[in-house]
C-alpha cells in the first residue's frame, strides 16, 4: 500500500553545512500491516515519519500510496499534508486544551463541514472504540497520560484514515500504562485493519506490535524484517546490539561449510550460523543472546550442534522469575539468564551451553 523509494532528506546548518537526517531510505508497507521504524535518537525514524506525512519536503526520492505519488522529486510532485488522508498522533499527543473529549474528537470532521448527526454518530463510534464513551464532556486536560493517548488515537482514527501515523505514542507514559496501551494499540491496529507505520526507539514495543521493522542507523535502513527475523537473524553487530541485549565473542573463523562455520574464539571453537558469503579467516563477533547461554552445575553431553565451556561464576542478579548470572570463561565475561533455582555462587565454577544455530558469526567492520 505505501511504498518509499530512495529518500533523501537533508537539513542546513546555521555554518551553511548540511545534516544527511535520511540517506536512500526505501521500504514496503502492506494494506494493513503495521511497520516499525526502530533505531536511536538521530536516526532519522521520526524524519521519515514526517516525510511520508508531509511535514517534510525530502530532498530526493518517491513516495506512493496504492500507486499513486504524493511525492516524487523527478516528477515535481508533492501533495500537501492536508490532501494525503493520513492520521497521525505526536509524542506529545497535540491534545486541544480548550475542547472537551467529544470536541477534540469532532473537530477533523467539523473541518470536512460533516452534517452533526454523522459527527455525533462517528464520534461515538470512535469513543467507544477506545473506552472513552463515558468522559465526552471531560475537559481533555483532565485525562490521565492514558486516556490522553487514547483521545488522540480516536481523533486521529475518526477521519478513516488511509494511513496511520505513530511517533512514539507512548514514550510519555509509565511502564505498565506503557504495557496496557502496547496491548490496546495492536487491538485497535487489528480491529480496523489499518495500515500503519509506528516509530519508536523502544526494541520492546517494535518487537510486540510490529508486523515487520526497518532498524535504521545514523540515517539508513540497515536490515528489514519480522520481529523474530530481526532478534534472531541480526545482519550486523549495530542490529544484534541495539535489538535486545547480547553477547559478543570476537574470533577469526577457521572453517566454512554451508550455512555454518567454525569460529576460533578466547573459548576455544566455536561453531556457528555464518552469513551468505562468509569466507575463512574473516574477523567475525560471535552474537549469542542470553537467554541461549544454557548453564548446568554439570557437564553437558558434548555434540555437533552445541558448543561447551568450562567458565566461573563472577556475579548474580535476582530479578523475580529469572536470574542474571555473569560467567567468566578467562578473560570474556558473559551474561546468561536462568531459572532461579539455579543456586550456583560467586566464585564457583560451572557448565554453559550454547547451540550452534543461536550462535551468529557476524563480520566484523
Amino acid at each position: 500500500m505505501l511504498t518509499v523509494r530512495g529518500l533523501f532528506t537533508e537539513y542546513a546548518t546555521e555554518r551553511g553545512g548540511s545534516v544527511k537526517a535520511a540517506q536512500d531510505v526505501s521500504f514496503e508497507v502492506p494494506r494493513g500491516k503495521l511497520f516499525t521504524l526502530l533505531g536511536p535518537s538521530g536516526c532519522g525514524k521520526t524524519t521519515t515519519l514526517r516525510s511520508i506525512a508531509g511535514l517534510e519536503k525530502p530532498t530526493a526520492g518517491e513516495i506512493e500510496i496504492d500507486g499513486r505519488a504524493i511525492y516524487s522529486s523527478s516528477r515535481g510532485i508533492f501533495v500537501a499534508p492536508n490532501k494525503r488522508n493520513f492520521g497521525m498522533v505526536f509524542q506529545s499527543y497535540a491534545i486541544w486544551p480548550h475542547m472537551n473529549v467529544f470536541q477534540n474528537v469532532a473537530f477533523p470532521l467539523q473541518v470536512r463541514r460533516l452534517g452533526k448527526k454523522l459527527i455525533r454518530e462517528k464520534v461515538m463510534r470512535m469513543l467507544e472504540a477506545v473506552a472513552l464513551e463515558n468522559f465526552v464532556d471531560r475537559d481533555a486536560t483532565k485525562l490521565s497520560g492514558g486516556q490522553q493517548q487514547r483521545l488522540a488515537l480516536a481523533r486521529a482514527l475518526v477521519m478513516e484514515p488511509q494511513l496511520l501515523l505513530l511517533d512514539e505514542p507512548l514514550s510519555n507514559l509509565d511502564a505498565k500504562l506503557r504495557d496496557r496501551m502496547r496491548f490496546e494499540l495492536k487491538r485497535l491496529q487489528r480491529d480496523f485493519k489499518l495500515t500503519t507505520i509506528y516509530v519508536t526507539h523502544d526494541q520492546t514495543e517494535a518487537l510486540a506490535l510490529s508486523h515487520e521493522i526497518a532498524v535504521m542507523n545514523e540515517g539508513r535502513v540497515v536490515q528489514i524484517g519480522t520481529p523474530r527475523q530481526i532478534y534472531d537473524q541480526p545482519r550486523d553487530r549495530f542490529v544484534a546490539d541495539f535489538v535486545g541485549s547480547t553477547n559478543f565473542i570476537s574470533g577469526t573463523v577457521l572453517a566454512v561449510a554451508g550455512e555454518r562455520c567454525v569460529v576460533s574464539s578466547p573459548l576455544g571453537e566455536l561453531k556457528a550460523r555464518a552469513d551468505e558469503g562468509m569466507e575463512k579467516s574473516a574477523a567475525v563477533a560471535v552474537s549469542v543472546r542470553p537467554e541461549d547461554v544454557e548453564l548446568s552445575e554439570t557437564e553437558p553431553v558434548a555434540s555437533d550442534d552445541g558448543n561447551v565451556c568450562k567458565a566461573t561464576v563472577i556475579g548474580r542478579d535476582f530479578l523475580g522469575d529469572y536470574l542474571d548470572f555473569h560467567v567468566a570463561v578467562g578473560d570474556v565475561v558473559l551474561l546468561a539468564k536462568a531459572h532461579p533455582s539455579l543456586r550456583t555462587a560467586a566464585g564457583e565454577p560451572i557448565y554453559l551451553r550454547m547451540k550452534a544455530e543461536k550462535c551468529i558469526a557476524i563480520r566484523e567492520q
